[in-house]
């Protein structure tokens, strides 16, 4: 009977001989999973025998994961800002780029009492779900719209378990606002707007684990940004005034995104690293609310008074 870290040794081994990445850090992953303990644990008991009954289950996974199955989908569940988020092929595995994204948000929000929030193309729901949960003391209105019903559903899994308040709306960008036989239409004037849209240039080569994605959380025509041109000018009509949007898009993808929110009339834009310091994070502002005929007179009489 093999001792826990001969089993460790021997599937970090056939990771590796596949081209898996991280591969101890898989099978450490799960060896945790089947045996229903934390890795401190595992490090304490390396010399335990394991069981067949154990080594079961193991190998399978082990097989899925030596094919390229994302680690996540295996397990069911990814950490997302320090919350443990379910996970399946129904949507995007959250990368870390996008847990940054989320803090260089709350960082930058204007944080008021019923603040308006939209998750645009929520996938699994973490934006939305984490913004809910850090912003709860405010009771923010977190709308979640995607184009999915599966992902949807995923998210709604995802808010229900973890305790937040959002909304979910199945929408293409903006069709769901648009749609004026819709009898329960989604609110407006958000405060702040994030999107991780799909912006892999049709016909790029994926990693394997990546295939594993939906497509229609992938790819975004033929340079990648059909559908995040398409948001950004969208989306003007439902942002407050000095709403903050934010987008998390490719490394090579931030100035043609900067150049389209700022021709459709969005101010002060910038461009975020990450912590790799690729620039990857779109921001900017909704303008300002236009001045009445009557508030710019009564403006402009005033400064003439004596």
């Amino acid at each position: 009977m093999k001792t826990i870290l001969e089993v460790l040794n021997g599937g970090t081994a056939y990771l590796e001989a596949r081209g898996i990445e991280g591969a101890r850090h898989s099978m450490q992953s799960l060896l945790v999973h089947v045996l229903g303990c934390n890795k401190t644990w595992l490090y304490l008991h390396f010399e335990d025998p394991l069981s067949e009954e154990k080594l079961a289950p193991l190998r399978e996974l082990l097989r899925k994961r030596g094919q390229g199955v994302p680690l996540q989908h295996l397990l069911g569940s990814t950490e997302f800002f320090r919350r443990e988020f379910r996970t399946d092929a129904r949507a995007l595995i959250p990368r870390p780029e996008t847990e940054e994204l989320v803090e260089l948000a709350l960082a930058r929000a204007e944080r008021r009492k019923g603040m308006r929030v939209l998750d645009m193309g929520c996938g699994s729901g973490v934006i939305g779900v984490t913004l809910a949960l850090e912003l709860a003391a405010f009771a923010p209105e977190v709308v979640l719209a995607d184009v999915s019903e599966a992902a949807l559903s995923l998210a709604l899994e995802n808010a229900t378990s973890l305790g937040a308040r959002v909304k979910t709306y199945r929408s293409d960008l903006f069709a769901a606002w648009e749609d004026t036989e819709n009898s329960v239409q989604p609110p407006r004037g958000f405060d702040l707007a994030l999107a991780n849209l799909p912006y892999v240039p049709e016909g790029e080569e994926l990693a394997t684990e990546v295939r594993h994605d939906p497509a229609t959380a992938l790819y975004g025509g033929p340079d990648g940004l059909d559908i995040v041109r398409r948001f950004v000018s969208g989306a003007l009509p439902y942002m407050a005034p000095r709403g903050l949007m934010m987008l998390e898009v490719g490394h090579d993808q931030g100035e043609a995104v900067c150049d389209a929110m700022r021709a459709v009339g969005y101010t002060e834009v910038q461009l975020l690293r990450d912590m790799s310091g690729k620039a990857r994070f779109p921001i900017g502002y909704a303008p300002p609310a236009e001045e009445t005929e009557g508030e710019a007179a009564e403006e402009a009489d005033a400064a003439e008074a004596p």
